[in-house]
């Protein structure tokens, strides 16, 4: 009896921070859609008097608020991308590896299990990155997330206003999603400035539409200076090739640590997020290289380095043809 009621308390914990955990992206949404109704009918409707003053706002205003919304969505509901099963531990090997009394054999049991993975990065101690919740092998660049309970591939961060873990499989739709939330509230903010001025000295009728045009302006002014910042952040970590994590806490290979162990240079290190099609930069559409298990890392060469080379040292075996690899 005790026991049902334990689980039953713990089944509504759970089910209470699933929802609460919407509250951020409903407050979003909220602001978006206000700012929406107040910008195309109190401000280009009701204020701007020129009608091709009118159009032109119109234009450009939609334009901008379907890709910021576009990549918002993605954001959003993009599920994070896990390891494949080869990174997971049999069922055998997790039995032997759970009933191994003695670290050093478990941690053995693990370099061994390791050699047949592409796994170049280690802990601080030098020893393989398991993850003893999900009972895998850690892929490079990946890490558990304690939110969404399970290990994420190139994990970024997890961004409560997304409710979303970020990482290999979204990563560019958040970028593009902070570029285009800068650009939407720069343009509210320089197309609404003008009429701002107007309603402070007087020069239009004090209506319902001047609480809306003087809020719409101080409220993207604030959004713009965090999110320009934050931008502006997540634009250096691409110039890196880091993550949030790796950022904070300096990547540990098989040579030792190394903070700039996946640099490639500018352009590459563009390339690993967004692809080497130009075309497909300002789209939310996936475009990133690889299957986010390995990456290309500046410690290797070509000779050294299979995902640099022009032969791919690792084939797909999978029945359902997913595009994981493993070493032969």
């Amino acid at each position: 009896m005790r026991r049902g009621w334990k689980m039953a308390l713990s089944g509504g914990l759970r089910c209470c921070r699933r929802v609460l955990s919407w509250v951020p992206v409903l407050v979003i949404v909220l602001v978006v859609l206000w700012s929406y109704y107040a910008y195309v009918f109190e401000l280009c409707l009701v204020t701007v008097l020129s009608p091709a003053e009118k159009v032109i706002y119109l234009i450009f205003y939609h334009a901008i608020f379907v890709f910021f919304t576009w990549t918002y969505w993605k954001s959003i509901f993009t599920l994070p991308q896990q390891p494949s099963q080869k990174f997971h531990l049999s069922y055998t090997d997790k039995e032997r590896y759970e009933n191994e009394e003695r670290p050093e054999i478990q941690k053995q049991m693990l370099i061994d299990m390791a050699k047949k993975l592409p796994v170049y990065t280690r802990t601080g101690s030098g020893a393989v990155r398991f993850c003893d919740r999900c009972h895998l092998i850690k892929p490079d660049r990946c890490h558990h997330c304690s939110v969404c309970a399970m290990c994420v591939l190139k994990m970024d961060h997890h961004c409560p206003w997304v409710n979303n873990c970020i990482g290999f499989s979204n990563y560019k739709f958040f970028l593009q999603f902070l570029a285009y939330s800068v650009l939407y509230c720069l343009y509210i903010a320089t197309t609404v400035f003008s009429y701002f001025i107007k309603y402070w000295r007087g020069e239009l009728p004090s209506v319902r539409s001047k609480f809306h045009v003087l809020f719409l302006l101080f409220v993207a002014c604030m959004f713009f200076v965090s999110l320009v910042i934050l931008f502006g952040y997540h634009c250096w970590l691409v110039s890196r090739n880091k993550t949030t994590l790796e950022a904070f806490c300096t990547p540990v290979f098989t040579s030792g640590p190394e903070k700039n162990g996946f640099n490639l240079g500018f352009i590459k290190n563009i390339q690993q997020v967004f692809g080497d099609k130009k075309k497909f930069w300002l789209i939310p559409i996936g475009s990133s290289p690889g299957d986010g298990h390995s990456f290309p890392m500046r410690s290797m060469n070509e000779s050294q380095n299979p995902l640099l080379a022009n032969e791919e040292p690792w084939e797909d075996n999978e029945d359902d043809n997913r595009g994981h690899f493993h070493l032969p």
